[in-house]
């Protein structure tokens, strides 16, 4: 076998040394506001709650609030709060928690925390520290002592961070649902089944005589088939969730004065860009998130695409060549009022060597949605706009024809289902991972279909595809990852 049957359930993670050292930090955002949060975590904070509360003899009572004056170390009162103290392991991050809630001015907040890093250093009556090696919090540490702790997995823990960051509903819904557990559920129901087929699998290893008979038995083809059915529904929810977070990135490309900066603000609902008459206007990047239908999408004006010998515009035109490259999708704007002259393919632009070489290249072939869009459409003929609605999108910005047409296109693009239920928060080492289940099954599957199939392969097609389905939630990570993922949250986090 590969591993013994013990080792197919869920491994714990073993803490890091430095989860011991106790942690303070500032957990709200940095500026003035109502109230601000000063939150440590780590073992005995009781005690250092009423040195630090001079309180002595007179513990907090747990998760109650406690209205209170904050003192400096010559007992005057700093400001008054609210003072919460969370017992291990009954708190965020399974440790003690204490949360000193005041009046949320940077310069109280500050002399909170200094207070806090001063008075740990002191000595209590047994002559020790009363908080050795308090230390300023790492970005995200809270959370990943939460997760080191078991309160969280690692998806869930990630969706701390996207929910903040959320910048739709849809996206703040789908984050509170991973938070919630709904990711972890979908991958631990898969996880169990595959820990199933493997206990087959293995103990077939083990027991040669029972030959190859067991997988009509056991129906171990039918059981993958249904996996990888159960898997391709997790897979479509995660990528809704993937594009709630991360968005879409769509470049406005097109010749001088084809309407691209108008068709910007026509989309954004105000006057973002400067637009005149004149070819050349636009010679920078200029971009705007928006959203539609719930998906953020982030918008790229360019500069017109032409040969010049204007320094200052030849740039323009290389930045927009560099944001084309990097497009998710991309509305190359032709100008109904120009005729033919104006009628250039995507294809003459996008496949063009001189812009597009190497890596760029590469990265840009096959990666973007290419929309075709006819602008100004008032201006011009009905014969002119009927032609141009057999090969693309007509539009005008000036009156707002065809712009729900244009909102709907992007949405289907992003491959966005407008009904789609149950989506979860998912980042792109989600994806990857499912990928990589995916693909492990359909190894295993391949193994199925010979007529003598090497078993011990197939336990390793499906070990791999369990060992991919833990990375999402923290069973299977290591090290380098965790430290890659926490140090993105805020401090205090």
């Amino acid at each position: 076998m590969t591993e013994p049957p013990a080792a197919l359930t869920r491994r714990a993670v073993a803490p890091h040394a430095a989860a011991l050292d106790p942690i303070v930090a500032i957990a709200t955002a940095p500026g003035r506001g109502a109230v601000g949060i000063v939150r440590l975590s780590g073992p005995a904070l009781g005690h250092f709650a009423q040195a630090l509360l001079n309180r002595p003899g007179r513990p907090l009572a747990a998760r109650e609030a406690t209205y209170l004056p904050f003192p400096d170390e010559h007992g005057q009162p700093l400001d008054k709060g609210l003072a919460i103290y969370f017992p291990a392991p009954r708190s965020y991050t399974g440790e003690d928690v204490l949360e000193l809630q005041a009046h949320g001015g940077p310069v109280v907040l500050q002399l909170l925390l200094a207070r806090c890093l001063a008075l740990a250093a002191h000595s209590g009556a047994d002559g020790q520290p009363l908080l050795p090696r308090l230390r300023l919090a790492r970005p995200g540490e809270f959370t990943e002592r939460a997760f080191l702790n078991g309160k969280l997995d690692l998806a869930q823990a990630e969706a701390v961070a996207d929910l903040i960051d959320a910048s739709t509903e849809a996206a703040a819904r789908s984050a509170g649902r991973s938070l919630g557990g709904a990711f972890a559920q979908a991958t631990h129901t898969l996880r169990d089944e595959l820990i199933a087929l493997r206990t087959l699998v293995e103990a077939t290893l083990d027991f040669p005589e029972e030959d190859i008979d067991f997988i009509e038995a056991a129906d171990v083809r039918g059981r993958i088939a249904t996996l990888l059915g159960q898997l391709a529904q997790v897979q479509r929810q995660a990528t809704q969730g993937s594009l709630l977070r991360d968005g879409l990135k769509v470049v406005i490309a097109g010749r001088p004065n084809a309407g691209k900066s108008s068709l910007l603000n026509a989309l954004a609902g105000a006057e973002l860009a400067i637009v005149t008459p004149l070819a050349g206007t636009t010679r920078d990047v200029l971009s705007h998130s928006l959203q539609i239908h719930g998906v953020p999408l982030h918008v790229v004006d360019t500069a017109g695409l032409r040969a010049t010998d204007d320094v200052v515009e030849r740039i323009g035109v290389e930045r927009a060549w560099a944001q084309i490259a990097q497009a998710d999708v991309l509305l190359l704007l032709h100008d109904l009022t120009r005729g033919d002259a104006e009628s250039v393919s995507a294809i003459d632009l996008i496949a063009d060597s001189t812009h597009l070489t190497g890596a760029a290249a590469e990265k840009h072939q096959g990666s973007a949605t290419v929309l075709q869009v006819y602008t100004k459409a008032d201006a011009a003929s009905a014969v002119a706009r009927a032609d141009a609605a057999s090969r693309g999108l007509v539009l005008s910005s000036h009156t707002g024809m065809g712009l729900d047409a244009l909102r709907d296109a992007l949405v289907k693009a992003a491959g966005w289902q407008a009904d789609a239920g149950g989506v979860f928060m998912a980042r792109q080492r989600h994806l990857q991972a499912l990928q990589q289940v995916a693909q492990a099954l359909s190894d295993a599957q391949s193994l199925l279909a010979q007529t003598h199939p090497a078993l011990d392969l197939l336990a390793e097609e499906l070990r791999q595809a369990q060992q991919h389905l833990g990375a999402i939630t923290g069973e299977f990570t290591a090290d380098d990852l965790l430290g890659r993922i926490f140090s993105t949250f805020c401090i205090g986090k």
